[in-house]
């Protein structure tokens, strides 16, 4: 296992480092991706990626903790690692990995799929949250139905705190969602205010797709012709709707309350 002692931010390596941190162009033309801290390193490790190149700096972390070897390490000076950090706070490690490219073809549906589809969700502080809930509810899958959106963007790691690599995640368009959704006899249960029941009220035991709109647009009459049902959460207050992630969450553990009682 090589380690390169790295101590100027210009250094070429760290001048590339960057570079992926902030470029989505560059980490789909080299298919490399940079995930920064323990925890989700950990679960990327864990999930079975390749990791190409570790950073650390050994003032600020234990690279015999990380459960690795046969890849390049570069240990860091901490002014150096302070420069690459994409966080405020850092834990001192980051790497340089191979991402996965999922298609509707690679979910593994099981026996009782519960899925959540995404469609318009942009934000990735949103999408890294609503993977949480999915890896704590043990959904089948995560889809997101926006070709553009970056599924291993920095923010997106970040906020997920590594579920990104725990459930498996699949950008596409609505079209082919719908039918993927249909061809395997899934139930398309889409969340909207209009013509809609108490979410507690729908049966989410058998094999379920939970779609979500965004809050200012909600979903586009595709997914809402496409639906089995229609579903809301009941609103007290003075307000409409909920955060996506949040109402997400909420819906995901109904449908685990359902399938456990």
């Amino acid at each position: 296992m090589e380690t390169l002692h790295i101590s100027s931010t210009q250094n070429p390596r760290i001048k590339h480092l960057m570079a992926l941190q902030q470029k989505a162009q560059l980490r789909r033309s080299e298919q490399r991706i940079v995930v920064e801290g323990a925890r989700e390193l950990h679960h990327c490790i864990n999930a079975g990626f390749s990791v190409e190149t570790v950073i650390y700096c050994p003032d600020i972390f234990d690279i015999s903790s990380l459960p690795i070897s046969r890849c390049e390490m570069l240990e860091v000076t901490p002014q150096v690692y302070e420069k690459i950090a994409y966080r405020g706070s850092t834990e001192g490690v980051m790497a340089i990995v191979e991402p996965r490219q999922l298609a509707l073809s690679d979910i593994n549906l099981g026996d009782n799929p519960l899925i959540v589809v995404l469609e318009g969700v942009e934000k990735p502080g949103n999408i890294g949250a609503v993977l949480r809930s999915a890896d704590a509810a043990h959904a089948t899958a995560v889809i997101v139905c926006d070709p553009l959106t970056d599924l291993y963007n920095p923010n997106l790691i970040r906020s997920s705190i590594g579920a990104i690599f725990t459930v498996p995640c699949v950008a596409c368009s609505s079209d082919e969602c719908i039918h993927f959704l249909k061809e395997n006899n899934i139930n398309i249960l889409t969340a909207q205010l209009q013509d809609s029941e108490p979410y507690y009220n729908t049966p989410m035991q058998g094999a379920t797709a939970i779609v979500m709109g965004t809050e200012s647009t909600g979903l586009t009459n595709a997914w809402r012709q496409a639906a089995t049902a229609h579903i809301r959460i009941p609103m007290q207050g003075a307000l409409d709707s909920l955060n996506v992630s949040v109402s997400t969450a909420i819906l995901l553990f109904e449908a685990v309350r359902q399938r456990v009682t």
